[in-house]
């Protein structure tokens, strides 16, 4: 009995590790689609990005330095793409914005193919990592909890960077009433950037985290991206917290639906949102938004 409950343990902490990772990549979606009304398709292909660059860095300049860069130029080219493309669709039919994201994630997933490969690339988790925590009779790997402290970090800095800062009370400004916003003489547009950048280099350091554990391939970002659109659908737009209990609701669930009965491990997803959506149509702590014009 108590083996069986250690395990259980060990399965929802799985289920929470994954469910921090879903987070990263949610808060992105989220609060790009809160501000400009865009529905980034691409995001998934950003978070693979970010885990071939860990690859391809870490073999040249180290972990360490590839571990900081990843995720940086990942964020530089959001914005890049933001400034040359996706600007252009603020003031159009959202239908436009998700027909351009979703063809440049065909473009970025087609790409990797040609420069990498079609072949899975080995990356193994560095040797200062290698090893257990243990507490009593529960263990857990040294690299994944390393890896939940950088995650938890870095939706601790999200969160302040939104809720503490000016540059927060401008995006905040931006997302409910930007016609005010731009009263005031405070352009939205170097926000936008800005925001594009903060969102797409959180999924560009998922994909640095999950680099050793799921494997490095091109259409790496599909399954991820489909479990992060279902977290901000059940924490509701707009949502800060609303994303995060999501996420860690559905990393929890799915582990222990691993644990108890794997074959509805993926569908355990979806049956959430859906049980949600009849309950709560704007998710669990949803809010109204406004598109940037």
């Amino acid at each position: 009995m108590a083996t069986e409950l250690i395990f259980v343990f060990q399965q929802v902490a799985n289920g929470l590790l994954l469910g921090v990772y879903y987070l990263l990549i949610a808060l992105g979606l989220s609060i790009i689609f809160s501000l400009g009304g865009i529905v980034n398709l691409a995001h998934g292909a950003f978070y693979a990005i970010g885990a071939y660059l860990m690859v391809f860095l870490s073999e040249r300049l180290g972990y360490g330095w590839a571990f900081v860069a990843s995720p940086i130029l990942v964020a530089m080219l959001g914005m890049i793409i933001e400034r040359l493309f996706l600007k252009r669709f603020y003031r159009s039919d959202p239908v436009l914005s998700l027909l351009f994201t979703f063809a440049l994630s065909m473009v970025i997933e087609q790409s990797l193919r040609m420069i990498f490969g079609a072949s899975p690339l080995s990356f193994s988790i560095p040797e200062f990592a290698h090893g257990q925590v243990i507490v009593g009779d529960f263990f857990y790997p040294v690299y994944r909890v390393g890896m939940l402290v950088v995650a938890i970090a870095a939706v601790a800095g999200t969160w302040v960077l939104l809720n503490k800062t000016a540059f927060g009370k401008i995006v905040k400004a931006g997302i409910n009433d930007p016609d005010m916003v731009r009263a005031m003489g405070i352009s939205l547009a170097p926000v936008m950037t800005a925001v594009c950048g903060l969102g797409i280099g959180l999924a560009g350091l998922a994909g640095v985290l999950l680099a050793p554990i799921t494997g490095v391939q091109p259409a790496m970002g599909q399954e991820i991206l489909t479990a992060a659109f279902v977290v901000v659908v059940i924490g509701g737009l707009g949502s800060f917290w609303g994303v995060v209990v999501a996420a860690m609701l559905v990393g929890t669930i799915r582990g222990l639906t691993s644990y108890f009965y794997p074959p509805a491990s993926e569908a355990s997803l979806y049956l959430l949102m859906l049980l949600i959506l009849v309950l709560r149509p704007r998710g669990l702590l949803g809010e109204k938004f406004e598109r940037l014009e």
